[in-house]
């Protein structure tokens, strides 16, 4: 089979796993595994549910309900023009679709900007939280900066070259040297899906407006503050430890120390870690959720 009917039948099958809903006005793909109590996955970029789809199905196994949904912009959702792209434009939706979801009190899973975007939701509605799983994210968004594969698509001009050269064989490429640890226990097909994703409909303009619109404000800082500083739920963090992007040493000791964690769970993988440890992460989230 060619690749491009690889990468097209992975993506009708992630898509025919899901379902889609009109979160006001905007036809959004949302992943809903399993019945139990319910674990909201947030992805980052430049990602979707897809990365949790594996994850998803081990928490439906531990007798959970696993749901992750795709923002605005990315992976299968609708990508307006008009739409705020921003980490609290996010939280804002977000906070909808839990509500066309039916979730009265979640579970949450943060990764990548979806740490500041599900920390904003936390923090605007902490009695809904049941606990608090952070994986590699940052958290110091006042001095933040973007790793350097990211930092042209911030850049007019060099940003839509960027777009235009990431193809499936310089993504294939990134995945390996920043995605996972373990790229040959991946078939390229599935890999070669995310960037199919990514630039879906619009060629990756929304995904373009994201990249520029980081909050680097206080104001956001200090909601993801209350959102880990001794909230009324449970909070873990789980890392990618051979993470070059985000490293633990770093944005994970942020972390640590913000949430005032005594440990952090260190995986062997870097930054995409569902990808290949969706199980592991999977145990220490329904651990948790025991807890509560």
């Amino acid at each position: 089979m060619q690749p491009a009917n690889e990468v097209a039948q992975i993506i009708a099958r992630h898509e025919a796993s899901g379902r889609y809903l009109d979160v006001d006005g905007v036809r959004t793909f949302a992943l809903d595994y399993g019945n139990g109590e319910a674990v909201l996955c947030i992805h980052g970029v430049p990602a979707s549910s897809y990365l949790f789809r594996k994850m998803l199905r081990s928490l439906e196994r531990l007798g959970l309900r696993g749901l992750s949904v795709d923002l605005p912009g990315l992976g299968l959702s609708d990508r307006p023009v008009d739409f705020d792209y921003t980490f609290r434009g996010f939280a804002r939706f977000l906070h909808r679709a839990t509500e066309v979801l039916g979730l009265e009190r979640f579970h949450l899973v943060v990764h990548d900007i979806g740490g500041p975007i599900g920390l904003a939701l936390a923090a605007g509605h902490p009695d809904r939280i049941q606990s608090l799983t952070i994986l590699n994210t940052f958290v110091d968004v006042v001095n933040f900066k973007k790793p350097w594969p990211m930092r042209p698509f911030e850049l007019p001009g060099l940003g839509e070259a960027g777009l235009l050269a990431l193809r499936r064989p310089l993504w294939y490429r990134l995945f390996q040297a920043l995605g996972v640890s373990r790229i040959d226990a991946l078939p390229k097909a599935e890999v070669y899906a995310y960037v199919d994703l990514l630039k879906r409909t619009d060629g990756g303009k929304a995904f373009l407006h994201i990249m520029r619109r980081f909050d680097h404000s206080q104001e956001l800082q200090e909601l993801c503050r209350r959102a880990v500083a001794r909230p009324l739920y449970p909070v873990q963090a789980i890392w990618g430890v051979e993470d070059p992007a985000l490293r633990f040493e770093h944005h994970g000791r942020q972390v640590q120390h913000m949430a005032q964690l005594p440990q952090v769970h260190l995986l062997p993988s870097k930054h995409f870690l569902p990808e290949e440890m969706g199980p592991d992460i999977a145990r220490l989230v329904a651990a948790l959720v025991r807890q509560c």
